[in-house]
């Protein structure tokens, strides 16, 4: 069950005192975060605006949103980091998710007795990484949590951030990602090019996905193949706070008009297929908003991502595009 944190919700309130709230979270949480708004509004006799649009993580909190409300205070909840502020009027709280590992960690002693795993997850879970380790380590196998950076807490990973797994990958035999997030785990995978499993409390299951990884990557690459033939691409700007990454799409527009192709640029909350639907004469897209945009969706004409548009410059100069995904962060 997922826990947020009300009792910093509450501080904060009771210390700034603002006429006004809104909170956020993954949509997985949403019906705890509606709760907690009901609390807050009962509590202190102040509206509590839910925003219900998708936020992905820090990269998409809509502070924006908040602000149209004329809302003082955004608690963006569940995306747990180091940073505890976001802007001056976003609050990160922490959301954790209470279920326990204690049934599933048996099935990872004969898989990985003897043998060296880099020990992951996510911020729902991140509370229990320690148990976790000293079970495994009782049990003759190797725990390494490789360090944090920048809004990550060591051993934290999100979906385009793997600075952690980066870390340990050359020592480690396997990655373990504690959490349900194949999502989370594939980027894992594919970042670091080793066996990833899945440790599962709500199935009860250690899943590899190490194929499902190597899927993502053969549609990515054929994409990037797919896109060689392009003579015009649009370029996309993703305009959600923290996926605006103008300089790279300018970047990308001179590299592209070097190598003779057409560029028409665009900026986009919501990438779509349906979206992409409405522009003609484009035969290819480049989108710098978040990478596994193109990665986890379907579009008809090819959607490159960073890495993915990095690789295909140097498949136009006749370059090897071996390991565009083994870096720790694909921004």
């Amino acid at each position: 069950m997922i826990i947020i944190d009300e009792e910093r919700i509450f501080q904060v309130i009771s210390e700034r005192k603002p006429i006004s709230v809104a909170l956020n979270g993954p949509d997985g949480i949403l019906p705890k975060v509606q709760k907690t708004a009901t609390n807050i509004m009962e509590k202190f006799g102040i509206p509590a605006f839910i925003l219900a649009d998708t936020t992905w993580g820090t990269c998409d909190l809509n502070s924006n949103g908040a602000k149209v409300l004329g809302a003082e205070i955004l608690f963006n909840i569940g995306h747990t980091n180091k940073l505890e502020t976001f802007e001056n009027n976003v609050v990160m709280i922490n959301a954790f998710d209470d279920i326990s590992f204690e049934r599933v960690l048996p099935k990872c002693i004969e898989k990985f007795k003897g043998k060296t795993i880099s020990l992951i997850t996510d911020s729902q879970h991140l509370h229990e990484i320690e148990n976790v380790k000293n079970y495994l380590e009782k049990n003759d196998i190797i725990v390494k949590i490789g360090k944090g950076k920048g809004q990550l807490n060591d051993g934290q990973v999100f979906g385009c951030e793997f600075y952690p797994a980066i870390e340990t990958k050359e020592t480690a035999d396997a990655n373990l990602f504690l959490g349900q997030s194949n999502f989370h785990a594939a980027g894992i995978a594919l970042s670091t090019k080793k066996p990833t499993y899945v440790l599962d409390p709500y199935f009860n299951e250690l899943r590899d996905v190490t194929k499902f990884s190597e899927t993502l990557e053969k549609k990515a690459t054929l994409t990037i193949f797919k896109a060689t033939n392009a003579q015009t691409f649009g370029i996309i700007v993703g305009l959600k706070e923290g996926q605006f990454a103008q300089l790279t799409a300018l970047k990308f527009k001179k590299e592209l008009e070097l190598e003779g192709k057409s560029v028409q640029l665009f900026a986009m909350t919501d990438i779509t297929n349906d979206r992409l639907k409405n522009f003609t004469g484009i035969d290819a897209f480049i989108q710098v908003a978040c990478p596994r945009i193109s990665t986890d969706n379907q579009f008809d004409k090819p959607v490159l991502s960073t890495p993915q548009a990095t690789a295909l410059l140097k498949l136009l100069r006749n370059e090897e595009i071996n390991n565009y995904f083994e870096i720790p962060h694909w921004l």
